[in-house]
């Protein structure tokens, strides 16, 4: 049995929707839960196939929790049925902005939770927090170097050069 493939932690404000009023050319915008949202296909693109080929596991650590999946994976062109991460109970349903918790970020606490449950998987995170919250952060990261960070400009979104830069860490193994 072959060992299950990295997983890779997707959050979606900041990420995948830049938070930005100009439109370049071949991007798509849309309107899901109130929120407008832009993207570009050709890195969504990039993303699914990283996932059909098995390269990644994709995974939702967003806000937007189960509604990535319901209104945002099929329109923007990811599959359907990603597994979801979740700050249990405590965000109201279908918000798409960023909550802090009064013990620590959230995130932070199910990207843990994942790394402990599955100690031989190796972990990219992008999240464009994570620079936001590198106090938080930096002493799990330090500590768990079979984790990779990428942490987007949010009115940038993800780029196809970070993307580079994963498809690089992702084909060494050490």
């Amino acid at each position: 049995m072959s060992a299950p493939p990295p997983v890779l932690l997707l959050d979606v404000d900041g990420v995948l929707n830049a938070v930005r009023t100009d439109l370049p050319e071949g991007w798509r915008r849309g309107t899901y839960n109130g929120y407008v949202l832009s993207w570009d296909p050709t890195v969504i693109a990039r993303l699914r196939e990283l996932h059909e080929s098995g390269r990644v596991e994709l995974q939702w650590l967003t806000t937007w929790t189960e509604r990535a999946d319901e209104l945002l994976a099929e329109p923007m062109g990811l599959p359907r049925g990603l597994r979801t991460h979740s700050r249990d109970g405590v965000l109201p349903t279908g918000f798409g902005g960023e909550l802090r918790g009064l013990s620590g970020w959230w995130k932070l606490a199910a990207a843990r939770a994942f790394a402990e449950a599955e100690p031989d998987r190796r972990i990219v995170w992008i999240d464009d927090d994570l620079a936001e919250q590198a106090a938080d952060t930096s002493e799990w990261l330090a500590a768990n170097g079979h984790v990779l960070v990428v942490a987007p400009d949010f009115a940038t979104g993800l780029t196809h050069a970070e993307l580079d830069r994963v498809e690089a860490w992702l084909a060494d193994p050490g």
